[in-house]
């Protein structure tokens, strides 16, 4: 008889970190029950099909696809018989006010003459830069991600203390890593950018964080053919084939316990589901407040694991195309600087942002009618701060500044050509997934609060209660919310086995 027979599994939401840990439990004989409380799964990886247009409300890029063939593979199963991938090239293209333009590419040729066009004299330093990036990559994925390492103790006590020290450029922020090997401004800014992924600052988030564009330019970045939802309804249908329950538009609103262990959670309706382990897939600190009533005291100890930034998110149909745009793009601010500190230290809508553009359609037409085009706007926001609240009237002013932006650096009147449209807010996305003061990306990564570490996956508290998703280790991103279900489970396996 295995550890898990009889075992029942509460995954409290069904993001991708919840689908995966629910995928990892059933492929070991767990009894899982996903319960969520919206009408789908996929969490922040959503969708919406308005007027003939189809809007990838989340996630635009996949990286590391392995992490996600792992679940398949475990299970016995293809994951090309699940989901649909293609490469997208270039990477990404970048915009800046000057009207430079040029484009990130894995294609060394290609490559080689953006750099002799814009930054000939940094040309060297960029493919050290990379060699830099691997390096950093490489010892991450040999202990913290392979192992779950959940603290700054733990990788010490993995990697040895000069190891930890030297390998993991400790003493140099993400910034100050990059102008090691690049003068540039603009290529400065653009491998500054990659922060993007973590929802972070450059200026404040450990070197560590250099290790992202090998994590892009080593394994490739990827489309999912047919909408980047259709990931999510892949593990959705291997979640399902693995027998587990999967109860939407339910609300869990009580953790109960008894004594040092959890012993089932509480829905809205007031229904009553028996759990041998609960896997939180909603972030901690909410989860804690929220299910746990924890009080300010209690929450305090996890004061460093702060939310990421926010974004205003403009999902735009539009009855024109533009050719200049690749599917990913970037838009720079003339002072990266300035719109990191208004978005990370003085919580303001940033004056002249950096945005993140994605048009779809550049790989995929059938997103938008004929003629026409996907147009996904996301400028970084502050988080919500009830010292310094944001109106509708402030989010609806600074949508004017970006639209203005976007105009101005060439996608000509596009405020004539918007058919259709959705616009998110750090309200709407705090209501709808409950995430930490409307963070996008879990816990920000900040080299002198908390090292660039989350909030660890298993309770402190309580000894059959974990956590998935980006604000537990290893953080945010598809990739890395997707490898926290796995890690999870390992977790849950040796806890177990050592009882």
């Amino acid at each position: 008889m295995s550890a898990s027979d009889g075992k029942q599994v509460v995954v409290i939401g069904g993001g991708l970190g919840g689908l995966s840990a629910a995928i990892s439990l059933a492929t070991e004989g767990f009894a899982v029950t996903i319960v969520e409380k919206n009408d789908k799964l996929g969490g922040k990886l959503n969708v919406l099909r308005k007027e003939g247009f189809t809007f990838d409300l989340g996630p635009s890029i996949l990286t590391m696809p392995h992490i996600f063939e792992a679940l398949f593979t475990r299970a016995g199963r293809k994951m090309s018989d699940y989901v649909s991938l293609s490469p997208v090239m270039p990477h990404w293209r970048n915009f800046f006010e000057d009207g430079t333009v040029f484009d990130l590419t894995p294609d060394r040729a290609a490559m080689d003459a953006e750099l002799a066009r814009v930054a000939p004299e940094d040309a060297a330093g960029f493919y050290r830069f990379l060699e830099y990036s691997r390096k950093l990559s490489a010892i991450t994925e040999e202990g913290y991600f392979a192992k779950g390492l959940d603290s700054f103790w733990e990788l010490l006590k993995w990697y040895g203390p000069v190891r930890s020290l030297l390998g993991f450029d400790v003493f140099r922020s993400m910034d100050q890593g990059v102008r090691r090997f690049v003068t540039n401004d603009k290529l400065v800014d653009t491998l500054n950018y990659f922060i993007k992924y973590v929802g972070s600052s450059p200026y404040h988030s450990p070197a560590l964080m250099n290790l992202l564009p090998h994590i892009q330019f080593g394994y490739g970045l990827w489309y999912v053919n047919g909408g980047m939802y259709n990931l999510a309804a892949g593990l959705e249908r291997l979640a399902r084939e693995l027998g587990v329950k999967v109860r939407l538009n339910t609300e869990i609103v009580e953790v109960q316990r008894d004594g040092s262990r959890v012993s089932a959670v509480l829905t809205a309706a007031g229904e009553r589901l028996p759990a041998d382990i609960v896997v939180s897939n909603m972030e901690v600190i909410p989860a804690l407040r929220r299910l746990l009533k924890a009080d300010e005291a209690a929450l305090r100890p996890l004061r460093k694991f702060a939310p990421t930034c926010s974004g205003l998110v403009l999902h735009l149909g539009v009855d024109r195309q533009y050719p200049q745009l690749a599917h990913h793009n970037f838009l720079y601010s003339r002072n990266s600087k300035a719109h990191f500190d208004a978005v990370f230290r003085t919580r303001q809508l940033s004056e002249d942002p950096t945005i993140y553009l994605v048009a779809p359609c550049k790989s995929d037409p059938g997103q938008a009618p004929a003629g026409c085009e996907v147009i996904k706007a996301l400028p970084h926001i502050p988080h919500i701060d009830e010292r310094q609240p944001l109106t509708q009237q402030d989010y609806l002013a600074f949508r004017e500044r970006v639209l203005t932006k976007l105009e101005r650096m060439g996608l000509t009147d596009l405020r004539r050509h918007i058919v259709c449209e959705e616009t998110w807010t750090p309200l709407d996305i705090q209501a709808k997934y409950y995430s930490n003061q409307g963070s996008i990306y879990g816990v920000v990564s900040d080299r002198f609060t908390n090292l660039g570490f989350k909030a660890p996956q298993r309770s402190g508290t309580y000894r059959n209660l974990y956590f998935v998703g980006g604000s537990v280790n290893p953080g945010g991103g598809m990739p890395m919310v997707t490898l926290s279900g796995q890690l999870v489970r390992d977790k849950i396996l040796a806890d177990i086995a050592a009882a």
